[in-house]
């Protein structure tokens, strides 16, 4: 590698702690290769809270364009390596700074060396294949929850302003964010607790919520019970909902549809709950209790609350 653009992304008073697991991950494979960020629409501040994870430089730009602002980027400091985290945002800008420098993209990667090869699961999971590009210049996206961030020093980060090229393509416009201030993202979590059609209807999400609490969890849900309205979409686990890699990962009333494992079978440790001990969700679990939601979760959430204190 000759030289890797981090991409960051901003949220909070610093950044995704998916982009300090990217910055790491540069790190760990950059074997003496410069590293360089890159922030789109970011304060200073923000952008300092990277040099706790070992980056010493960055790019800031405001822009409307984040995909065409990384792509100048990566051709002004000469990057033949981009890197993102997969999260929503990674995922849709991604493949557009692909295709503007027409590099190889290479998506949802678990595991990267310095020689650029890299592994990704396929078949919803049920394998993995390692991949090398092909092309001079490649983008990788990281799973988030794979690569753990690690402090380095309480650097200081030499910020550059960037001013990208004008652009007036525009393909969407943003009216307005609603932000879900103090509800936290499952693509990040380190705990889920996760709900299904076991839970009979959304006036019984309450017990994974009131669990997830005592936990400090994120709250999660099957495809069927976002289909059915009862939770919403940005909380959905599975092949079309977000991909999860949690340290712990708590299923309940979910049977285990090949969809919904395909999101969260990558988690560290696996505590399944549910009635039917033929359910699919078993095959994956670490800890398997077989039992009625309706009696487990206040006693299990009981317990962990005596501990915690939450």
């Amino acid at each position: 590698m000759k030289h890797i653009l981090v991409v960051l992304e901003p949220s909070g008073a610093g950044l995704k702690r998916s982009s300090y697991e990217v910055i790491t991950a540069a790190r760990s494979v950059a074997n003496g290769a410069p590293i360089t960020g890159i922030a789109v629409n970011a304060t200073p501040e923000q952008i300092q809270s990277a040099g706790a994870y070992g980056l010493t430089s960055c790019l800031s730009a405001s822009a409307t364009d984040a995909a065409h602002t990384i792509a100048e980027a990566a051709t002004k400091v000469g990057a033949d390596v981009v890197l993102a985290s997969a999260t929503t945002a990674g995922k849709n800008i991604a493949p557009r700074v692909a295709v503007k420098l027409q590099a190889g993209l290479l998506a949802d990667c678990v595991e990267l060396t310095a020689q650029g090869e890299a592994v990704r699961p396929i078949y919803a999971g049920k394998a993995r294949i390692s991949v090398r590009p092909t092309t001079p210049i490649a983008v990788y996206t990281l799973r988030p929850n794979v690569f753990t961030a690690k402090k380095d020093a309480d650097g200081t980060v030499t910020i550059e302003n960037f001013a990208p090229s004008a652009t007036t393509r525009r393909g969407v416009t943003v009216t307005s964010v609603i932000k879900n201030d103090g509800v936290l993202d499952v693509a990040e979590a380190d705990m889920i607790v996760s709900g299904g059609r076991g839970l009979k209807g959304p006036e019984n999400f309450h017990l994974v919520e009131e669990l997830a609490k005592s936990l400090g969890a994120a709250v999660g849900a099957s495809r069927a019970v976002v289909d059915a309205g009862w939770r919403p979409h940005s909380q959905q686990v599975g092949q079309t909902g977000k991909t999860v890699s949690p340290n712990l990962y708590v299923a309940c009333g979910i049977s285990g549809a090949v969809q919904h494992l395909a999101g969260m079978s990558s988690s560290k440790v696996i505590v399944a709950i549910n009635k039917d001990k033929e359910a699919p969700i078993f095959t994956v679990a670490d800890y398997g209790l077989v039992g009625d939601v309706f009696t487990i979760l206040p006693k299990l959430t009981a317990r962990i609350s005596a501990v915690t204190g939450k």
